[in-house]
């Protein structure tokens, strides 16, 4: 038999609680051995960690824990390799879809935000015509008030 591991060895190993490990189990990503008194304990395999490192992989693709569980059963099962590849690339190119959406969304959002902006900038300038923005460096803002502030004596609080 191969190398082992506990619940606590993975879960330390890909900074996850023993909880997620449990959940990953349940989803039938993970499947432990049982030892011990009642089959409390969990014997990871070196199977179960690679499982465990695809699907956390998965996950940061964006991937569902069910969609991962699909294509990590298809690496597990004796069928050919090419019809595995084919559902992967089709599971990348739907999430690329979905996120090239969200990022259109975004940048429509910030599109709008910045019309927003602009607007307010020159309902402000209509309101307090005198006024400039108040976007000075802060490296300004001090000279411009050292130049503006009388020069005192401060031993004898007199204007210079």
């Amino acid at each position: 038999m191969g190398t082992t591991y506990s619940i606590s060895d993975l879960a330390k190993e890909f900074d996850l609680t023993t909880r997620a490990m449990r959940f990953y189990e349940d989803m039938g990503l993970l499947q432990p051995e049982r030892s011990g008194p009642g089959g409390r304990q969990r014997v990871y395999s070196g199977r179960d960690r690679t499982r465990l490192k695809l699907t956390l992989r998965a996950k940061r693709l964006g991937l569902s824990l069910t969609e991962a569980k699909e294509i990590i059963d298809l690496y597990d099962s004796p069928r050919d390799t090419g019809l595995q590849l084919e559902k992967f690339l089709v599971v990348l190119a739907e999430h690329q879809r979905q996120l090239e959406e969200q990022m259109a969304d975004l940048q429509a959002n910030l599109d709008e935000i910045k019309v927003h902006q602009r607007e307010a900038r020159a309902l402000l300038a209509k309101v307090h015509p005198t006024d400039k923005p108040k976007r000075k460096a802060s490296g300004q803002a001090a000279s411009v008030r050292a130049a503006s502030t009388p020069k005192t004596n401060h031993a004898s609080n007199k204007s210079v």
